[in-house]
């Protein structure tokens, strides 16, 4: 809960669902009793908020009328990582990491940082629902978010909250977080399914199996060549996702990407000699910011140096119009440095890269990590289109460690890991198209084609994530048939040079090789 909305008694959290009540918070099946919150079942005991199954005390709850908690979509992963209140929490970072960058180069009091970063430390103490409600208003839930967060700030810092900074520089930089942090755990899962191939292509180096082309038999190969290819778009897939993992950047731009408003203000700077001294409404920058941009102008010529420190003359003429404009536009560009600087700070101090330039409109990050999405559910889609065919009952050659069963046959032994590894695959690829398809924006601000790469982003996420662990186990828990292969074999010949396949894509410096 921020200032602005009502106190609830002690200990509650506001669920999911329609208003409640004045001072409760309301779940699933109307107002709970006095001091509870209500989730699905019976009320937890006072001072708890109940989510699925009796939810302990500080979770928001996740059952509501219109909450989507995964039911029909088993395939997918990263559910904590990328939900609205992990959204929610990245862009309370985005806000927090920009006062602090601020405040380190002068353009904000260090008390407002310290202010800006407690109050956005928990997601939980905002209103979620509310904030989903408001965002329709505006079109993006920053807009209200900024206002709860600085009602939650308070005076006198609560200005500072969201200082020159616009919606899409909060919601991407948010994005990007929740990419950065998705992409940790499924980088450590293609490491697993790496390992795990690496063992499978070593062990079956040399068994014999038959090669299918077009569905038919066509020439013996190896298991291990089958195992070893499946290795190498793995580690493809990986390079792509780590790649995108470590240049995921920040955004910051101000109203229309010229970083303007993150300029020390004109009544920070000395008055031009025709004008008297500028007023703003906005508070002055401290003195730190002018001395913070004074390492990034060029230093004085020698010249100019002794002639700033050359004693009086006695007959020393009147200064010049040029001369007294020297200072002001001195410090101007001091201010240009000063926002010139704040990108690479506020992108420290979240781990993000340093964009370039401000990209509202300029989609490489967007697009980058959509193809390696992409890329990555294919290649782990190729592993569970082999395993499909080949653990077909007629076939017989590989089966799933632990099958899934059928609520009618339950002699069945399901592929389910490998059915759920398909289905990304064929997921994924449209959510990239559709985000590809938003490199074609218009303006410094386009309007739809930003507002339509939020859910496709966060979907492809979750796939790609649920696929990476499926394929994990998958990998580990494969039970290869070497009889089977051999039985099923009806080409003659040999594989040839097949086992020395292997031995080159398992040579350790092969990953490093150019592709």
């Amino acid at each position: 809960m921020t200032s602005a909305d009502p106190e609830p008694p002690s200990g509650d959290t506001p669920d999911v669902g329609g208003s409640p009540p004045s001072g409760h918070a309301a779940g699933v099946g109307g107002s709970p009793p006095s001091g509870h919150a209500a989730g699905v079942g019976a009320s937890p005991p006072s001072g708890h908020a109940a989510g699925v199954g009796g939810s302990p005390s500080g979770q928001v709850a996740l059952a509501g009328a219109g909450a989507d908690l995964g039911l029909l979509s088993p395939m997918r992963g990263a559910a904590e990582a990328t939900g609205d209140l992990a959204v929610l929490q990245a862009m309370l970072d985005a806000e927090a990491a920009l006062t602090r960058a601020q405040a380190a180069l002068g353009l904000a009091p260090a008390e407002a940082a310290d202010a800006v970063s407690s109050a956005a430390a928990r997601a939980e103490a905002f209103d979620l629902p509310g904030l989903v409600a408001r965002a329709r208003s505006g079109g993006n839930p920053v807009i209200p978010l900024v206002q709860d967060l600085r009602d939650a700030v308070g005076l006198p810092h609560g200005e500072y909250v969201h200082r020159g900074a616009t919606s899409q520089d909060i919601l991407d930089t948010a994005l990007m977080l929740v990419a950065h942090r998705t992409l940790a755990p499924v980088l450590a899962d293609l490491d697993r399914v790496i390992d795990g191939l690496t063992a499978l292509a070593s062990a079956h180096r040399d068994t014999p199996m038959a090669a299918r082309t077009l569905t038919q038999q066509a020439v013996p190969t190896t298991f291990g060549l089958k195992a070893a290819g499946w290795r190498k778009l793995a580690t493809d897939a990986r390079t792509r996702l780590t790649t995108a993992h470590t240049t995921l950047p920040a955004q910051l731009g101000g109203a229309a990407g010229t970083l303007a408003a993150f300029q020390p203000p004109s009544n920070a700077l000395p008055a031009t000699p025709d004008a008297p001294p500028a007023t703003s409404d906005v508070p002055p920058v401290t003195s730190d910011a002018l001395a913070c941009a004074t390492d990034a102008l060029p230093e004085a010529t020698d010249a100019s140096a002794s002639a700033t420190h050359a004693p009086p003359s006695t007959a020393q003429a009147p200064p010049s119009k040029t001369d007294a404009w020297a200072p002001a536009e001195e410090a101007r560009e001091a201010a240009v440095a000063v926002a010139l600087r704040l990108p690479g700070r506020f992108a420290d101090e979240l781990g993000l890269a340093e964009p370039i330039l401000p990209w509202h409109v300029l989609r490489t990050p967007i697009a980058d990590l959509a193809g390696a999405l992409a890329f990555t559910a294919g290649a782990l889609g190729k592993l569970a289109a082999d395993v499909l065919v080949l653990s077909r009952t007629e076939i017989g050659e590989l089966s799933e460690g632990v099958g899934g069963g059928s609520s009618s046959m339950p002699h069945k032994h399901n592929p389910v890991r490998a059915t759920m590894i398909a289905t990304t695959a064929r997921q994924v690829p449209p959510l990239a198209a559709t985000l590809y398809a938003s490199l074609a924006a218009e303006d410094e601000r386009p309007s739809g084609a930003w507002h339509a790469e939020w859910q496709p982003l966060r979907e492809a996420l979750r796939l790609v994530s649920g696929a990476a662990r499926d394929a994990a186990e998958l990998v580990a828990d494969l039970r290869v048939d070497p009889d089977r292969m051999r039985a099923n074999l009806t080409v003659k010949g040999d594989p040839g040079p097949a086992p020395a396949l292997v031995d080159r894509v398992l040579d350790p410096h092969q990953d490093k090789a150019p592709h």
